[in-house]
């Protein structure tokens, strides 16, 4: 639009805004609460100005059961391919080379996940990419206002088996279903 140009790129995760003295901030900015995103100084002008879609075809959360937790696989519809609301910055490194980082927002859990988790990541519907992705939007009250749960009726989550829990475990059979583990109800007596 207007000679707006939009760009597929790899970006490391975890935000480090161009302002910080190095990057070992963003690992603790791998997500950042939609409600409070427009008052923090790391998240504010990201809001305003470098936002982006975060794609993906499911995602992960866990359950705890007193010392266990049950990871659960999280769709969206039958298994289409969605998008997060993501923010994005770029830190240049004392070599002069550039980094580029985002974050997930995220929101209040919907029904379907509230059993699971309090939080999700916040998934934009398709009608809201475009609005999302126009820079001449630069009110940080109009994009928030964007940041909700997906309807509980397009989630599709079920159990998956504690092998997604390995770094080192990456493949289609991280994301197939399994039984929930049996919790000791003995321990809640």
């Amino acid at each position: 639009q207007d000679g707006e140009l939009r760009k597929v790129s790899l970006m490391r995760w975890g935000l480090v805004p161009s302002w910080a003295a190095d990057l070992s901030g963003g690992a603790r900015m791998i997500n950042a609460r939609s409600e409070t995103a427009a008052e923090k100084p790391s998240f504010r002008e990201a809001l305003q100005r470098r936002r982006c879609l975060i794609p993906a075809d499911a995602f992960y959360e866990w359950q705890r059961h007193t010392s266990a937790k049950q990871p659960f696989c999280i769709e969206v519809g039958d298994a289409e391919v969605f998008a997060f609301a993501g923010l994005w910055d770029s830190w240049r490194g004392p070599n002069g080379k550039d980094v580029e980082t985002c974050t997930i927002l995220t929101t209040t859990a919907n029904e379907a996940l509230a059993d699971v988790h309090d939080r999700m990541p916040v998934i934009l519907p398709r009608e809201n990419f475009e609005r999302w992705l126009d820079c001449r939007m630069q009110d940080a009250e109009e994009a928030a206002g964007m940041l909700t749960s997906l309807d509980a009726g397009k989630i599709k989550l079920y159990p998956v088996s504690t092998r997604v829990n390995q770094v080192a475990n990456d493949g289609p059979e991280c994301s197939e279903p399994a039984e929930l583990a049996p919790v000791n109800l003995s321990l809640f007596d």
